[in-house]
């Protein structure tokens, strides 16, 4: 009998996975806090959650390679799609929809959130060291 570690670690793995590129979207926005006509976004945690939920729950698709050569499409992380645009709260004169302020509260929210998820994917896989050793 084989483990299914889709089955046995659920949405968490996404969740993690999630937080990372987030993690990476909200630092590129601090980064160009200072960088003229620049567009702040952001992914919206329930929104990609839901649709993960879904794709688990109705079954997933995957992209035929009909070429060797063609890159296998698996794992591919989510597209520009889910990432939004921000609306600014202040206009600024430069054009930059970046408040420094919100996206450090931003990062810092998810940093913990990333932490949790870490901690719950942890968790789940010590259940499954338990559960092979037959603690």
């Amino acid at each position: 009998m084989s483990i299914s570690f889709d089955k046995a670690l659920g949405i968490h793995e996404k969740a993690l996975g999630f937080r990372a590129q987030r993690a990476e979207v909200l630092a590129n926005n601090i980064t160009n806090a200072d960088t003229p006509n620049y567009k702040a976004r952001d992914l919206d945690f329930s929104e990609v959650l839901a649709a993960q939920a879904d794709k688990a729950k109705n079954g997933t698709f995957s992209l035929e390679r009909t070429n060797s050569r063609h890159i296998d499409a698996e794992g591919l992380s989510m597209g520009d799609e889910a990432l939004k645009y921000r609306t600014p709260m202040q206009p600024s004169v430069d054009q930059n929809t970046v408040d420094a302020q919100l996206e450090q509260s931003s990062y810092a929210e998810n940093a913990v959130g990333f932490q949790a998820s870490f901690t719950l994917l942890n968790s789940k896989f010590k259940g499954l060291v338990s559960a092979l050793r037959g603690e």
